[in-house]
């Protein structure tokens, strides 16, 4: 395997939950020297939840936890004492990139400001990752700046949810984090362009991001098009292409779209019904989509006696875009995901090996991680990072002992 593209680089996260753990998972996986900061005694949030694992002799371990921090270093460390101040303030000046995703405004409250940072190491990238943005010397301030977010929170806020669902009914979060992991690899990417500049400025740069800023490009089709026409997408009701979602098939469902005329003609040859195409209801996709009380019936009556795989066989066959909606068995146990290598396998001493969604970025000087180092235990790393500080046993026993660490 060749040098991974982030090998020297050093990141200190001072993270939370999932949407600044999942980015730096990612530069973790590029080979970047990741050091969690977590809190004495009780660490991120974020190894509670389950589902739990557990080995023979009842230790368990959070398999919630285990999605977002493989390839990690784990310190435990209390920045609001002066001896912790000290600790984190050595780290600042030897590290690339600091993160952070606690409370808006977490390491400002405690002396560390965008300005405070740069004059401890000027070549640092600091990025923020908050629910709404925190601001850039005055600007970019929202309203909301000041309030927590989830994910549920900002997917509600951003446009999402209400996208999806049952027309006339109530909007459903979709079961994926959107509004964490995006975010993560939108500052992951913004770490990235912070790094490259600094190669030819010199300096680092601070870096402001929000969650809903990350779901508002994610949603941006229903947003350019209130924008461009005045009109609201809801759920339920696309107004502009049809066939397109999910249908019925005799043993489950499959998902279509057929957005340009070409496509259309092919649909209505495979399902031999050439003479729909002629049907001047259903000459475009905004006529098909406003007559599908009267189309939908002639395409679920054909897909009705055939089996997904028929349906995807025959489709495919005309050069269609058509795939089976898969839940997570057949996605894992699938040719697909396993071909492309999709899973990593993390060898915990709790729960022993455990397969986890592998980074999506394939290269071709790299080989592709398929085996990954154990979750970090809280604060297993503790005494390694701070004696490549220079601190010493009796030094680090104090600290223990004062719970600094």
């Amino acid at each position: 395997m060749g040098r991974k593209p982030l090998e020297g680089i050093k990141v200190i996260s001072v993270e939370t939950q999932v949407a600044a753990p999942y980015c730096s998972m990612m530069l973790a996986d590029a080979g970047a020297e990741v050091i969690k900061i977590e809190a004495p005694g009780r660490g991120d949030a974020s190894r509670e939840p389950g589902p739990i694992l557990r080995d023979k002799d009842g230790n368990k371990v959070s398999g919630y936890f285990m999605r977002f921090n493989r390839n990690k270093k784990s310190l435990t460390l209390n920045i609001k004492t002066p001896e912790g101040k000290e600790i984190f303030e050595k780290m600042v000046k030897q590290s690339d990139v600091l993160l952070e995703n606690m409370k808006p405004g977490f390491l400002k409250k405690n002396g560390y400001t965008p300005e405070k940072i740069a004059e401890l190491n000027p070549r640092i990238v600091y990025a923020t990752l908050t629910g709404f943005g925190v601001g850039i010397n005055g600007k970019y301030v929202g309203p909301y700046a000041d309030r927590p977010a989830y994910d549920i929170i900002i997917q509600a806020m951003a446009g999402l949810m209400n996208l999806i669902g049952e027309e006339g009914g109530r909007p459903i979060h979709p079961m994926v984090a959107f509004a964490d992991v995006a975010p993560g690899m939108l500052t992951a990417y913004g770490v990235m362009l912070a790094l490259y500049n600094r190669e030819f400025t010199g300096k680092g740069d601070y870096l402001d991001m929000a969650m809903y800023d990350s779901l508002m490009a994610l949603t941006e089709r229903s947003l350019n098009v209130y924008n461009m026409t005045g009109n609201v997408m809801e759920r339920g009701k696309e107004g502009l292409i049809h066939p397109w979602g999910s249908f019925k098939t005799k043993d489950g469902w499959i998902a279509i779209i057929v957005q340009e005329s070409k496509m259309w003609k092919r649909f209505t040859d495979a399902m031999g019904r050439p003479d729909l195409f002629e049907d001047p209801r259903y000459a475009d996709g905004e006529g098909r989509a406003k007559n599908k009380a009267t189309l939908d019936p002639i395409i679920n009556e054909w897909l009705s006696t055939r089996t997904t795989d028929e349906v995807v066989e025959t489709l495919l066959s005309f050069g269609l875009p058509v795939g089976p909606v898969n839940n997570a068995k057949q996605v894992c146990e699938g040719e697909q995901a396993n071909a492309r290598q999709m899973f990593v396998t993390v060898h915990d001493p709790v729960a022993g090996d455990v397969k986890l969604v592998n980074t999506p970025i394939k290269m071709a000087s790299q080989e592709v991680q398929t085996e990954a180092p154990t979750i970090p235990r809280l604060g297993e790393h503790t005494d390694e990072i701070l004696k490549g500080l220079g601190y010493t046993d009796e030094q680090i026993a104090k600290l223990r002992e004062e719970q600094t660490i």
